[in-house]
């Protein structure tokens, strides 16, 4: 029997889903949790896994088509090998493999042929050994690229949040294994996968004098990014900060930091902890505005921005107070890989209290950012540069030297924030990271 493709809840208040583009076209080959569909609701964009193993059958939605939870968007003719076979049997008994092609289980028409020695079988059942484990360790990306190079994931060290295995796990390994000469020649065998990859984000080429409509993640940006405005009176404030201290520490540790847990050591969770802290210390800037009422949050969950080729999106690092330094950066690094592979749940964007966005990364010197409704303050990361700057040593003497700089800008609501906390807030943020002193594991 077909394999119904439903189109998936992500989460309970999310009624319907559009289908924004299908990776597979009627008569693909699929696997099991290999990505089939990309889909875009009121909360993310996400890929959803095929649902079994076998051949594309029937598309039933069209891409751009908004449908509610659980329609039945497409079928697949489960047992792949047998439903890949037809043309084949076709001049020995081409009665049965016609019959097997309108509908007949694909396992009946194959049963009495002698292909059963065929090379293409034995490769399934051997992720099927660690299907469950694999599942509970890593993405379905992840064991995709395992199933491609003919890869055990019992013998991959996983490096994000709880063990789990991430693409840069998968990827490192089998760098590493320059030893093995056959890993090429499975990878050959699935060129088709790969080639739909880079094609993901939903960017129609334009020219000029073109009308191209809204994407459904490019009109949720600009809704919210109005709400927020007429919600919030905005004010900003920005801070020089000498960073020298933390780019030196970041060199020194940078390798060993990875060797040790197969992660790169980056400067976010520097700016996220030192935000944490001065949270912690000034609550109102974790809070939100309710009517009449002030929500003080009992939890820093921390919204990262990450940007995407096809948009903007804030993951949440829930609990950000209750993580040391490592548990930060490998909380970070799995939201901005998932972000960027549509592997987010609807509770990863929700429920933050406080967002750092991080515009210095493209080269701006600071940003004003838009404050990520309902939270109150949003802050801003603008570039690293060196810069000359005036240095008073113990005794009260001036120099001056080259130094790492970075600004800092606090977008906040001035309704629920007054300038001068904020000012506090951010002078505290300041302290923090040119006094660091936190081991970074």
């Amino acid at each position: 029997m077909p394999t119904d493709i439903i189109m998936p809840q992500m989460g309970e208040s999310i009624v319907e889903g559009t289908i924004t583009k299908w990776l597979k076209k009627p008569g693909d080959k699929v696997q099991r949790d290999e990505p089939l569909f990309e889909i875009s609701t009121d909360k993310v964009d996400a890929e959803i896994p095929a649902p079994a193993s076998g051949v594309l059958q029937e598309i039933k939605v069209t891409e751009g088509t908004t449908v509610n939870v659980n329609t039945v968007v497409g079928t697949i003719a489960v047992d792949g090998e047998a439903a890949a076979k037809p043309a084949a049997p076709a001049p020995e008994k081409s009665p049965e493999a016609k019959t097997s092609s309108a509908g007949v289980p694909p396992a009946v028409a194959g049963a009495s042929r002698p292909r059963t020695p065929d090379p293409a079988p034995p490769p399934p059942p051997a992720p099927a050994a660690h299907e469950e484990d694999e599942e509970a360790r890593s993405s379905p990306l992840v064991r995709k690229i395992a199933r491609e190079h003919g890869i055990s994931l019992s013998q991959v060290s996983g490096t994000g949040l709880g063990g789990r295995i991430t693409k840069q796990d998968i990827t490192s390994f089998i760098e590493s294994q320059s030893s093995a000469p056959t890993a090429p020649a499975p990878a050959a065998s699935a060129p088709p996968a790969p080639a739909s990859r880079p094609a993901s984000p939903p960017a129609p080429a334009a020219f000029p004098g073109d009308l191209v409509p809204l994407t459904n993640m490019r009109k949720i940006i600009a809704q919210r990014m109005i709400e927020s405005r007429r919600t919030s009176a905005h004010v900003h404030c920005m801070y020089e900060v000498d960073f020298t201290r933390i780019v030196n520490l970041r060199a020194k540790h940078k390798a060993g930091f990875e060797q040790r847990h197969g992660a790169r050591l980056t400067f976010m969770p520097f700016f996220v902890r030192a935000a944490v802290m001065a949270l912690q210390q000034w609550p109102i800037i974790n809070a939100s505005l309710e009517g009449d009422n002030i929500r003080y949050h009992r939890q820093i969950n921390m919204g990262i921005a990450v940007a995407l080729d096809w948009g903007l999106i804030v993951p949440v690092l829930k609990n950000s107070g209750d993580l040391n330094f490592l548990g930060l950066q490998r909380g970070i690094t799995d939201l901005g890989e998932r972000a960027r592979t549509k592997k987010l749940k609807p509770d990863d964007v929700e429920g933050s209290t406080f967002t750092v966005t991080n515009p210095g990364q493209f080269g701006a010197v600071f940003g004003l950012p838009i404050i990520n409704q309902p939270n109150s303050a949003i802050m801003g990361v603008g570039g690293i540069t060196k810069q000359p700057m005036v240095i008073t040593d113990k005794d009260g003497a001036d120099s001056i030297a080259i130094r790492s700089v970075v600004h800092l800008t606090l977008g906040y609501d001035h309704r629920l924030i007054d300038g001068a906390v904020a000012d506090q807030f951010m002078a505290q943020v300041k302290k923090n990271l040119e006094a660091w002193s936190e081991e970074v594991g």
